[in-house]
């Protein structure tokens, strides 16, 4: 369904009933990331919202520059959304930037979070402390910054070198498609230069305040992005309870590649914490 907040509409899908679980997926995907999960969360009695977010998908694309696209927006939008469908208490899960979103919510909001779930992505200072093998994975952030000239590269020959970014996703043809529509691209990628400029990439890692939910880290073995070591060091920046999981045989995109594992590891951690 769409639901108009006062500066977007967002394509959201809601289903299910209990205690409430929001979704959040990343880059460049939209809430059919977590098409593998809704069913099995809400057979296990609790309803999903899963939005996608603004610039993605079939979710609005505000013109402007990327203040349009800065993840407190994002993160207001979110809390909009739970406001409309009066929402009070939920757990969340987050996947790479959805991770960041669902940590900055935790971080202002921990009296309402049930728990929180990190997929792929940790803590940001983890992330930037983690050595330069860590960085050499994320060589592409640098690339995104440059307005016009990454879209053209990626786009170029249809789409060849973001395909080869997405060699590993379940669904890229599908994930693809949306981004073919005029501004589709520079909208998505305008997260990153909001949210993780040059500046931030160089910058000392931030002095965060700890997450003080219960927290759930997982991260897969075939992720071409992210190292074990950001997530396993996130467990230092979580005041509350902290768990971690491996999931083996599956890239950054794991939630389509091992649904059932992700399933049993969700189902586990959300009835410790509901």
């Amino acid at each position: 369904m769409r639901v108009e907040l006062s500066e977007v509409a967002l394509d959201v899908e809601v289903s299910g009933a209990g205690p409430a679980v929001l979704l959040v997926h990343g880059f460049p995907d939209s809430h059919r990331l977590w098409r593998h999960q809704i069913p099995a969360l809400n057979a296990a009695g609790f309803i999903t919202i899963a939005p996608t977010l603004r610039g993605f998908g079939l979710s609005d694309r505000p013109e402007g520059g990327p203040e349009a696209y800065d993840p407190a927006r994002h993160v207001g939008d979110l809390l909009e959304l739970l406001a409309r469908l009066e929402v009070d208490r939920f757990h969340l899960v987050g996947h790479d930037w959805g991770s960041g979103l669902a940590q900055g919510i935790a971080q202002v909001l921990p009296d309402r979070v049930a728990s929180v779930t990190l997929m792929s992505v940790g803590n940001l200072a983890a992330i930037l402390s983690a050595g330069w093998e860590q960085r050499q994975r994320l060589w592409h952030l640098s690339m995104f910054q440059h307005e016009g000239l990454a879209e053209e590269w990626l786009s170029r020959d249809d789409f060849a070198r973001l395909r080869e970014m997405l060699d590993d996703h379940a669904e890229a043809e599908a994930v693809l498609e949306p981004l073919r529509a005029p501004g589709a691209l520079t909208a998505a990628l305008r997260i990153y230069r909001a949210g993780l400029p040059i500046e931030v990439q160089l910058a000392a890692p931030p002095a965060l305040p700890p997450l003080s939910v219960p927290a759930m880290g997982v991260w897969s073995t075939g992720d071409r992005f992210l190292s074990e070591r950001q997530m396993v060091d996130t467990g230092e920046h979580v005041a509350g309870p902290w768990r971690y999981e491996r999931v083996e045989d599956a890239g950054h995109w794991f939630p389509l590649d091992q649904p059932d594992r992700v399933n049993e590891l969700l189902l586990s951690f959300l009835k410790e914490n509901s």
